[in-house]
């Protein structure tokens, strides 16, 4: 089950060459980045909502709902999950705060 996501990120890749008619995932690549990520923000949105809510069970929904389209907008940037994974994998042994002062500062 811990490779679940790496499926999940195949399984779309291989969904944007069926007909938007016949595939969710194709229709919401073929909409452009723009679409995605504002599908993206809005599952996140979402899940903010039920993470302060005491359902459970809602929360899981909308947190699976936020993975897939992450993995949705990787995929409409035609960005490397793989590579994604290996960012987090360097990551893994470094606090957070070392991390975050190691990168290049933001222009906002």
């Amino acid at each position: 089950m811990t490779d679940i996501l790496i499926k999940l990120s195949q399984t779309i890749s291989q969904r944007k060459q069926h007909s938007s008619e016949e595939s969710y995932t194709a229709s919401l690549i073929r909409s452009g980045i723009e679409k995605c990520s504002k599908k993206f923000g809005e599952e996140s949105f979402e899940l903010v909502i039920a993470a302060l809510n005491e359902d459970l069970d809602s929360f899981n929904n909308e947190a699976a709902d936020v993975l897939f389209h992450l993995l949705v907008l990787i995929e409409s940037k035609n960005a490397d999950f793989n590579e994604i994974l290996s960012i987090l994998e360097k990551r893994k042994n470094i606090s957070g705060h070392a991390e975050k002062a190691s990168r290049k500062k933001d222009s906002f």
